[in-house]
């Protein structure tokens, strides 16, 4: 891979982006700036089949070159495990809580978003235009992850005896759950899609750092006292966890 022979950008200003070659295959590169980067940063989004490299506000762009072209093999690897995006339309199917949904588009009905039992798939029926509409799946998911992982957060925190400040959602790539010091919950919406035991996991998981912020065996410990099998939740999330950032994805 060449980064500086596939550089194509005007004098008078940095790229937003850069295209490189990997095996035969052109693959674009979205070049950032954030000022609370202290170092450079490659990141890969499977379903959004995007790479950002991160760079600190003072940065040089040549020696964020450099680092690109020392990437290669970690950008085919990603390459490969690149999921196909499953956009949230009419006729697309969906899981909620590990069981397959068929989105109905219904524009003549009233509400939002329900389920309905209808012969091998329950349905996914959406009210409202068309525009609209995967905006309002997305909604409706966020708000059943809510619901299931408050639940599954105070279920655990009783059995520990701690309760988190907060339980919050994000979209994040990188990580299921997340325990600031100030004991906030952060937790992907996209659980909501996993069986509800994978989503029991991830909440015990982050409840027990409330208690213990680290990985030790004390940790542990508490993990295989809230789960039966946590290896199993494990194990599924990483034969499966890419896949959930799929859905809603647009290709």
């Amino acid at each position: 891979m060449d980064v500086f022979s596939a550089m194509r950008f005007p004098r008078s200003r940095e790229p937003d982006a850069i295209d490189i070659d990997i095996d035969g295959r052109s693959v674009t590169i979205a070049l950032r700036r954030h000022r609370q980067a202290r170092r450079l940063k490659l990141s890969h989004d499977p379903a959004q089949r995007r790479f950002v490299l991160t760079l600190p506000p003072r940065g040089r762009l040549d020696t964020a070159l450099a680092f690109l072209d020392t990437q290669g093999t970690w950008i085919g690897r990603c390459l490969e495990r690149q999921v196909a995006p499953q956009p949230f339309r009419d006729g697309a199917i969906v899981p909620v809580r590990g069981a397959d949904h068929l989105i109905v588009h219904r524009p003549g009905a009233r509400g939002t978003v329900w389920c309905e039992p209808d012969g091998e798939l329950p349905v996914l029926a959406v009210a409202g235009k068309a525009p609209f509409l995967a905006r309002r799946i997305e909604d409706y998911l966020r708000g059943a992850a809510r619901g299931d992982l408050a639940a599954a957060c105070a279920r655990h925190g009783l059995s520990l005896g701690v309760k988190p400040a907060a339980v919050r959602l994000r979209d994040q790539k990188s990580r299921w759950g997340s325990c600031s010091a100030k004991g906030v919950l952060n937790f992907s919406w996209r659980l909501v899609l996993a069986p509800p035991a994978i989503l029991d996991y991830v909440a015990a998981h982050e409840v027990a750092h409330l208690v213990e912020a680290n990985h030790s065996p004390r940790f542990w410990a508490l993990v295989d006292r809230l789960i039966d099998d946590p290896t199993a939740a494990r194990t599924w999330l990483k034969a499966h966890g890419r896949t959930l950032h799929a859905y809603g994805a647009e290709g």
